[in-house]
């Protein structure tokens, strides 16, 4: 039957053709996707800072532990958003132990030069873990003495280190661009006193290193020992969370779009099967068996997603190599990430593809092949009206389920009612899919009296052919409620999201000052600005990431560190239970979302993790309103203090009279890098900060939409132009081409209004239980040209995809198409 299909497709290229395109974008798309969780699942980086070390103790993760209904175990690893440490007493230990030649710790100091280059802070100790080498000079003796690259041997060099300027001499020349203390003053300059970064541990001739790593593990307790091979996956918490990033993106986005291209293909699929009605019919009436016609359609499927496979792929690469150097110029990701060429996303985009078209291929022929060859023409001479019990009682099941999704997106808060309400999206497309031709017929006779008031009796004939073929037309219509739903409802998600936590923020921000710098802020800082003359209160801000467990998986919660003292002088959180006044050492403030989504409750002690994997159970004090523009988590400054990459603070909001502004432009002169602005600034600062981050989700979702918007285009020219033989035998019986053009008007309108109206209303209840959820707006905001550009868009879809090949068809004369295959 190979050869036959083969045959088929090239008698039939315009239905191959939509259908090839179909598949190949839906490969190009999951090839892009797939290279993404590919690169973050096996990331796996050489080691450069310890390339000369044999092992290396160091804490990259942490692992949440549940169990289900069943009892079993599961557990959950996350990447630790601080980056780990272990206890710096444990290298004493390590080289006690027989074949250790060296055990080295090492330490990861932000360092910014005078003119604001970031370098990297270490012990002296730690460069025989590293490929650096001393080229002249010496190794630095005093606390004063700083060995580096790029200066000369006794210069004096101004680095920021801790946000305090200090001067150091140049006592050697070193290769890389990292900074090298004396052990004491890398050890009084860490954030984490007791702590270091890691332990590199170098062995001696003929050890055998897998005895000695089994003994160092015995020491290590959680922490990881790691080989040379492995040493890369401890030096860079940023690498590693761009893989994380990676991998969900790919992964949550990945999966939407399988399922919209899983969708897209049944429907083209099974249009295409269905406009040969008359062919595969007469090969059923000259005997072919069921089984032979079921074959020949899969054939033709697999035949056309092999073609698809053999452009999608290789664009699917090209797009990924795009996007990845998107992703880094826009700071998702850090320069010189290893991404892989996708030698398993490839084949696997190319497998999805195959199965799904040759899966469509099969459900579309079922029908046609079961008809009787004696009763296989006259099957074929008109539409079946209508969609079998079987497809009726799928959808009213399917739109049961989508009542009942809708139901847990209202009632739900935070991430759960988004999953929720994308759930619930889905399931009532493809309710609508499998009732369309009940639904077209219902819309059709609602719609005739306005139809025949409007065309006249071109209204006539369009009313009664949506009835007639009210089947024919279900995938039209099922796509243009796809695209009204998709395009009007996770397009102005990301508005919402925006504009409410700019609002908050500005709602929220009661200081009139705020200190920044991109290298971070000292103790001192805020102490200067607390001894100016006229200053209400000073509030230092810490930007950090704390874990916490839902339904056992570990999950990353923004959260901001914060000293109580005056907190109420400088932020209006919108407390909606509890205080802020009772804001201290073991005790939190959430967001009323959070709180929800995670099952806190005031007064309760929760259970979460700080950004190094620190295990902590402050009381919940406070819950409040505005968690998307001051994160979902407060803590005190105190509980994280040793336990961020750096002690620094982000930010330091003043309250003061505009007379103290003399006073705080001092300060800030003091500090370098630091900058005196007005809270407008931060406000303006986290607006553009939210719409790089919204780059990505708008990407994203303009992939879905606009996957969508090709498929619905490409729907409905293929049912546009297989009515070749219809609108051949109105023109012989008199009707003219102004009124066929008018009767087709007529139809798009219908089809187009009933889409309008269904997609419309989808997309207002997913995008309001989202917006509810995680705003607690009850009416989403919309932008003012948002909805005419959906219904627009979605109305010149239907005219110009339809008009167009009708116009195209009618300059031929109908006794050229009465006789021509569909």
């Amino acid at each position: 039957m190979t050869s036959l299909a083969w045959r088929m497709l090239r008698h039939r290229p315009g239905s191959s053709a939509a259908t090839l395109l179909a598949l190949a974008l839906g490969a190009l798309i999951l090839t892009a996707m797939g290279v993404l969780v590919e690169s973050g699942l096996r990331y796996h980086p050489a080691p450069v800072r310890y390339a000369a070390a044999d092992l290396v103790v160091a804490r990259t993760d942490t692992t949440f532990t549940s169990k289900d209904f069943a009892g079993e175990i599961n557990r959950s690893t996350v990447a630790l958003p601080e980056g780990g440490t272990v206890p710096a007493a444990l290298a004493g230990q390590i080289r006690e132990l027989p074949g250790v030649a060296v055990a080295a710790t090492d330490e990861n100091i932000p360092v910014v030069t005078a003119v604001g280059v970031p370098l990297s802070g270490r012990g002296w100790g730690s460069a025989a873990l590293t490929p650096a080498e001393l080229v002249a000079g010496a190794a630095p003796q005093r606390g004063d003495e700083i060995a580096l690259g790029g200066a000369e041997v006794g210069s004096r060099v101004d680095l920021v280190v801790g946000g305090v300027l200090r001067t150091y001499t140049v006592s050697g020349l070193v290769t890389g661009d990292a900074v090298f203390f004396t052990d004491a003053q890398a050890a009084a300059l860490a954030p984490h006193p007791g702590q270091v970064s890691a332990i590199g541990v170098r062995a001696a001739p003929g050890t055998d290193l897998d005895d000695l790593r089994t003994r160092i593990a015995g020491l290590a307790g959680d922490a990881h020992v790691l080989t040379r091979d492995d040493s890369g996956l401890a030096e860079s918490s940023a690498d590693r969370a761009a893989a994380g990033l990676l991998i969900q993106i790919g992964a949550s986005f990945g999966g939407y779009v399988a399922l919209l291209i899983i969708f897209v293909v049944a429907a083209t699929v099974g249009l295409s099967v269905r406009h040969r009605r008359r062919d595969l019919a007469l090969v059923r009436a000259v005997a072919a068996t069921p089984g032979q016609v079921r074959r020949m359609i899969m054939a033709e499927s697999a035949l056309i997603s092999v073609l698809a496979g053999v452009i999608g792929v290789p664009s699917g690469l090209a797009a990924a190599h795009w996007l990845t150097g998107e992703l880094t110029t826009r700071g998702f990701l850090p320069a010189g990430f290893p991404m892989l060429p996708g030698a398993l996303a490839g084949p696997a985009a190319f497998a999805i593809v195959l199965a799904s078209a040759v899966l469509a291929g099969l459900l579309a022929a079922r029908r046609v092949s079961r008809i009787k060859p004696a009763e296989a023409l006259g099957e074929a001479a008109a539409e079946p009206a209508g969609g079998g019990r079987g497809r009726l009682i799928g959808g009213l099941i399917t739109l049961a389920l989508a009542g009942s999704a809708a139901l847990a997106a209202v009632a739900a808060t935070g991430q759960t009612a988004m999953g929720a309400a994308l759930g619930m999206l889905y399931l009532f497309v493809l309710a609508v899919s499998l009732l369309a031709p009940w639904i077209n017929r219902a819309a059709a006779r609602l719609l005739a009296p306005a139809l025949r008031a409007v065309f006249g009796t071109s209204g006539y004939l369009a009313a009664a052919n949506l009835r007639a073929n009210a089947r024919g037309t279900a995938t039209v219509l099922t796509s243009l409620v796809l695209a009204v739903g998709f395009g009007g409802s996770v397009w102005f998600l990301q508005n919402n999201l925006e504009r409410q936590a700019v609002a908050e923020s500005r709602s929220g921000l009661l200081a009139t000052r705020a200190l920044v710098a991109p290298a971070g802020l000292s103790d001192s800082a805020v102490a200067a600005l607390r001894a100016v003359p006229g200053v209400r209160a000073v509030t230092p801000v810490r930007h950090t990431t704390v874990l916490a467990t839902l339904m056992g998986d570990g999950e990353s919660v923004a959260a901001r560190a914060v000293d109580p003292a005056g907190l109420a002088s400088t932020v209006d959180l919108s407390v909606k239970s509890g205080s802020l006044a009772a804001l201290r050492d073991g005790t939190v403030a959430v967001s009323r979302t959070q709180a929800s989504m995670f099952g806190w409750d005031l007064g309760e002690k929760v259970e979460m993790r700080l950004g190094d994997g620190t295990a902590i159970h402050p009381e919940v004090v406070a819950i409040y309103q505005r968690g998307l523009g001051f994160g979902d988590v407060i803590l005190p400054r105190a509980t994280v203090l040793g336990h961020t990459a750096t002690n620094l603070d982000d930010e330091i909001l003043i309250s003061a009279p505009a007379s103290a502004d003399a006073a705080l432009r001092q300060v800030a002169a003091g500090h370098p890098g630091s900058a005196l602005v007005d809270t407008a600034a931060l406000t303006g600062g986290l607006a553009r900060d939210l719409a790089l981050s919204a780059w990505l989700n708008r990407m994203l979702i303009a992939v879905m939409v606009g996957y969508t918007v090709v498929a619905a285009a490409n729907t409905m020219v293929m049912s546009a132009l297989a009515r070749r033989r219809e609108l051949a035998l109105l023109r012989l019986t008199g009707v003219t081409r102004r009124q066929v053009r008018r009767m087709v008007n007529a139809e798009q309108i219908g089809l187009l209004g009933t889409a309008v109206v269904l997609g419309g209303a989808i997309a207002a209840l997913t995008l309001s239980s989202v917006v509810r959820a995680l705003t607690g707006n009850l009416v989403p905001y919309v932008p003012p040209l948002g909805w005419a550009a959906v219904l627009g868009g979605t109305t010149v879809l239907a005219l110009a995809t339809t008009i167009l090949p009708i116009a195209r068809l009618l300059r031929v004369p109908p006794v050229g198409h009465i006789g021509i295959k569909e």
